[in-house]
C-alpha cells in the first residue's frame, strides 16, 4: 500500500534526501504561498461579504482549502524529488548471513527454519542478488564463517552471537566494498542481544542490515523456565528457596510439577497451577542445602506429552555450601528466660558458633563459648581465657572477628561512644549482621535512640521511655513474612500463616517505633488487653554491606515452654533468624563471578573484594586465583586491581571445556596472608539454543531500523531484490527519484477540491 501511494518503497525514503530540482530559492516558494493566501482571502471575503449564508467560519474554511491547493501547486512547480545513494551493479558485495545454530532445526508447521531460509534464498532472492552484485555467504553461530554454498549449512551450532558475527562481517568492509547485509535468523541470540558498540560500528560504516525473521513468534504448546534464582553460597543444613520463573503457552489452568534434583536425588518438589498464557509465573520451592560442598542443583518442570520443546524445561544452578562456622557474639544485660532459651535453641546447630557475655551483676560478667581451640589471637594465660575478659570488645579487629552480634536487654550507655561507633562500622564496613531483642533495658528504654548506632536500627525508635510491656500479645505474620525463610516454620505459606497464629502468645513486647524506608516488617504483635493496635514485632533492614533486625520481645521462650517437647517451632525460628544474620557476612576476601553457569560460553570474569584486618579496602595486595577443574589440574591466574573500585581485583579466564571449576582466591601482603575464599562456576555446552526458540522479532526489527535496513517476513523477502539497491556503503552513485507524479499527491489534490465542493454543497452556496 505504501509503495502504491508514494511510488517508491519505504526504504527509498529512509535512505534518500528530499530535494527540489527546480533550483529556485525556497523563500520564493514561501513568498508565493503568502501572496496566494492574501489574494484568495481578499477575493473570498469580497465575494461573500453580502451573502448571509457565508459566515466568517465558512469563509475561513474555504480560504484554508484554497490556500492549501495553491501551496500544493507551488510545491509541484518546484519539482520535488529524492536524492538517493544506490549501489553500482556488479561492483559491490552483499553479505548474506544465515543462522546455523540448532534453533534453526525447530519445526514450524510444515518445515524447519533452516529449510525456510533455504526456500527464501532459492526462491529467487539469491538469483536476483547475484544478477546485480557479488554475493558472499556466511553461516552464523558464535562467530561468522564464510561458506561457498547453502549445502554447507548444518544447523548444529550450539550458540548464536548475532552481534559478534555481524561485527566480523562489518570488519571485512574495511577492505571490501560491502554494500549491505542480509541476516536470515530467528533472532535467538545467546549473548544478551546486539550491543551498542556493534550497532555503532555498523552505523559508522553505513552498512544497512536487512533482516528476514524466521520462525513463529509464539509457540503453541510449550513450557519454558526463564530463570532460577537461588543463593550461590549458604551454610550447611540451611533451608533455601529456589525461585523458579517460567512461562507457558497452551496449558493455562493445568497442573505442573516443579522438581529440584541434586544428581539423581530429588531434594524437593512442588505442584503448581499454570497461570495465564505468556505471563511470567514465579514459584518458590524450598529445600535443604545439606552438608558442606559444591552442589549442582537442577530445577525441572515435568514435560507434557505434546510439548514442542521439552529441552527448555530444565535449568542448572550451583550452590556452594560453605563449611565455615560463622561466629556470633551475644551480649545480654541481665539473666532472663529469653537468654537461656535462645542459647538452647541453637546449641545443637553445628553450623553456628555463639559466644555469650552475660552481665550477672553491675561489675560481673559470665562468658561462654570464648577462646576456641586454635585461637592464636586470644591465647590462654595460666589456663585462663583472655578473650573478652573485660566485656564487649574495644578493638575493631576483635569485634570484626565475629560475623554477627545479638544485643539483648542491654542499655546503650553500657558501651562507650567508641564501642557504639564500632558497632555501626561492624554493619556498614564489616558487612556483619546485628539483632536487637526486646527487653526492659533495650531499644528506647535502653537509650539506643540517642546512641551512635541508632542509624543502623531498622526503625526510628520512639522518643520516650516505658516502651516495654509485661503483657500478652498475639503474633501475626505480614505478607512479607508469609514468604520469608526467616519465619518459615511450615513449608506451605498458607499453612505457615496459620501455624504462627496457633503459637502461644508472647509474654512481653516492646514498641520499636516506625519502620525506616527500606525496612521490611515480617511480623506484628497484637496486644491481648487494652485494645492496642498492632505494631511491628520482627523488622529487618539492609544497611551498608550488612543487615540489622529487631525482634521486639523478650517473651518468645513461651513458644518452647508451652508446646510439646517434640515441637521445633522455637528452635527453627531462631536458627533461621541467626543464619540470616550471618549467612551473607563477607570474609576478608570475597571471591565471585557474575555468572556461575556459563551456557555455551567459555569466557569468565573472576572478581575478588579484598579487605584488611579492619575491613578497609586493601589496594596493595597480591591476589591469585587457583583454578581447579576437570582436565586442567590446577592453573594459577594473577588478578589485577580494578581501576574504578578500591580493593577490588579482577581477571579474565577461559574455561577450556565443559565441567565444574573451583576457584580459590588467595590475597597476601608480602609474606602475610590476608585471607582466602572459594567459589565455583560451571560451563555447560549445547544448552543455550534450547531456550527462547520463538522468533525474537523485536531484536531483528531494532537491528534493521538502527542500521537503515528493513525487516521482512519470509513471504515478503523477494522485495529485497529492489530495496537492497539503496545504500550509502560500498561503491555508490547518486540518483534522483521524481515525487511530483506520486498517486498520493493526485489523491491529495482531489481530496482538497472534493472537500470544498462538499462544504459548499452542504451550505447551498455552489
Amino acid at each position: 500500500m505504501f509503495e502504491f501511494l508514494f511510488k517508491y518503497p519505504l526504504s527509498t525514503f529512509r535512505q534518500g534526501t528530499f530535494i527540489f530540482l527546480a533550483g529556485w530559492p525556497l523563500w520564493l516558494m514561501g513568498l508565493g504561498v503568502i501572496v496566494a493566501a492574501g489574494g484568495l482571502g481578499f477575493l473570498i471575503w469580497r465575494q461573500s461579504s453580502g451573502t448571509a449564508r457565508m459566515g466568517v467560519i465558512r469563509r475561513v474554511s474555504v480560504w484554508i482549502l484554497q490556500t492549501a491547493l495553491a501551496a500544493l501547486l507551488l510545491f509541484l512547480i518546484w519539482h520535488p524529488a529524492l536524492s538517493v545513494s544506490t549501489l553500482k551493479p556488479q561492483q559491490n558485495i552483499v553479505a548474506v548471513v544465515i543462522d546455523d545454530s540448532t534453533s534453526m532445526t525447530t519445526n514450524d508447521e510444515s518445515s524447519t527454519r533452516k529449510e525456510a531460509a533455504e526456500k527464501v534464498l532459492n526462491g529467487g532472492l539469491l538469483k536476483a542478488l547475484q544478477e546485480k552484485f557479488q554475493v558472499r555467504l556466511y553461516r552464523m553461530s558464535d562467530h561468522a564463517e564464510r561458506i561457498d554454498k547453502l549445502e554447507q549449512l548444518t544447523a548444529n551450532a550450539t550458540a548464536t552471537h548475532i552481534g559478534e558475527s555481524l561485527k566480523q562481517v562489518a570488519a571485512d568492509a574495511s577492505s571490501l566494498p560491502i554494500g549491505a547485509m542480509i541476516l536470515l535468523s530467528d533472532g535467538a541470540d545467546n549473548s544478551g542481544g546486539v550491543d551498542l558498540e556493534t550497532l555503532s560500528e555498523i552505523r559508522r560504516q553505513r552498512i544497512p542490515v536487512h533482516t528476514i525473521g524466521l520462525g513463529r513468534e509464539t509457540m503453541s504448546h510449550d513450557v519454558e523456565i526463564s530463570n532460577v534464582d537461588v543463593a550461590s553460597r549458604t551454610l550447611p543444613e540451611s533451608r533455601l528457596g529456589a525461585t523458579v520463573s517460567f512461562h507457558q503457552h497452551g496449558y493455562t489452568g493445568q497442573k505442573a510439577k516443579i522438581t529440584l534434583r541434586e544428581g539423581s536425588k530429588v531434594v524437593a518438589s512442588q505442584e503448581v497451577t499454570l497461570k495465564a498464557e505468556g505471563t511470567e509465573q514465579v514459584e518458590t520451592v524450598l529445600f535443604n542445602a545439606g552438608t558442606a560442598g559444591v552442589k549442582t542443583l537442577e530445577a525441572a518442570i515435568d514435560p507434557y506429552p505434546n510439548e514442542e520443546n521439552p529441552r527448555n524445561n530444565r535449568v542448572t544452578r550451583l550452590v556452594n555450601v560453605d563449611p565455615r562456622k560463622p561466629r556470633i557474639l551475644y551480649m545480654e544485660g541481665e539473666p532472663r528466660w529469653e537468654f537461656k532459651f535462645l542459647k538452647r535453641a541453637v546449641e545443637d546447630d553445628k553450623t553456628l558458633d555463639v559466644a555469650t557475655i552475660l552481665r550477672t551483676a553491675p561489675n560481673k560478667l559470665y562468658r561462654q563459648g570464648v577462646c576456641r581451640p586454635g585461637d592464636t589471637a586470644h591465647p590462654q594465660v595460666n589456663g585462663k581465657c583472655t578473650e573478652m575478659e573485660d566485656g564487649f570488645p574495644t578493638k575493631v579487629e576483635d569485634l570484626f572477628a565475629f560475623d554477627g552480634i545479638i544485643f539483648g536487654s542491654l542499655d546503650a550507655p553500657y558501651l562507650t561512644k567508641n564501642q557504639q561507633d564500632t558497632v555501626k562500622q561492624f554493619v556498614d564496613r564489616r558487612g556483619g549482621g546485628v539483632l536487637f531483642l526486646g527487653g526492659k533495658d533495650s531499644l528506647s528504654d535502653g537509650g539506643w535512640a540517642k546512641s551512635s548506632a541508632a542509624d543502623i536500627l531498622p526503625t526510628t525508635l520512639p522518643e520516650r521511655k516505658n516502651t516495654y510491656s509485661f503483657a500478652g500479645a498475639d503474633v501475626e505474620l505480614t505478607p512479607e513474612g508469609r514468604d520469608s525463610l526467616i519465619t518459615r516454620i511450615e513449608e506451605d505459606p498458607n499453612k505457615n500463616v496459620e501455624r504462627w497464629k496457633k503459637l502461644p502468645y508472647i509474654r512481653t513486647f516492646q514498641d520499636p517505633g516506625d519502620p525506616k524506608l527500606g525496612a521490611v516488617v515480617l511480623a506484628n504483635f497484637i496486644p491481648r488487653e487494652g485494645g492496642g493496635a498492632k505494631r511491628p514485632l520482627l523488622v529487618t533492614m539492609n544497611y551498608g554491606r550488612g543487615r540489622t533486625a529487631i525482634f521486639a520481645t523478650g517473651g518468645s521462650w513461651r513458644w518452647q515452654m508451652l508446646q510439646p517437647v517434640a515441637d521445633m517451632s522455637h528452635e527453627m525460628f531462631y536458627r533461621q533468624l541467626l543464619r540470616w544474620v550471618v549467612s551473607d557476612t563477607p570474609r576478608h576476601i570475597t571471591g565471585s563471578t557474575p555468572k556461575t553457569l556459563l551456557a555455551d560460553e567459555s569466557h569468565v570474569k573472576l572478581r575478588a573484594d579484598v579487605r584488611d584486618k579492619t575491613y578497609l579496602p586493601a589496594s596493595d595486595a597480591i591476589v591469585e586465583a587457583h583454578i581447579t577443574g576437570d582436565g586442567i589440574g590446577q592453573e594459577v591466574v594473577n588478578m589485577t586491581p580494578e581501576p574504578l573500585e578500591q580493593g577490588v581485583y579482577g581477571a579474565d579466564w577461559t574455561a577450556p571445556q565443559a565441567g565444574s571449576y573451583i576457584v580459590e582466591v588467595v590475597a597476601k601482603r608480602g609474606s602475610e596472608e590476608i585471607g582466602r575464599d572459594t567459589f565455583t562456576f560451571r560451563r555447560e555446552d549445547g544448552i543455550a539454543e534450547n531456550f527462547h526458540v520463538e522468533q525474537n522479532r523485536e531484536l531483528l526489527e531494532k537491528l534493521s531500523t538502527e542500521t537503515g535496513g528493513s525487516y521482512y517476513k519470509p513471504a515478503d523477502a523477494q522485495k529485497l531484490g529492489k530495496d537492497i539497491n539503496y545504500s550509502q556503503a560500498g561503491i555508490t552513485v547518486r540518483e534522483t527519484r521524481d515525487l511530483w507524479d506520486m498517486p498520493a499527491i493526485f489523491l491529495l489534490f482531489l481530496g482538497i477540491r472534493a472537500a470544498e465542493w462538499l462544504l459548499r454543497r452542504r451550505w447551498g452556496v455552489i
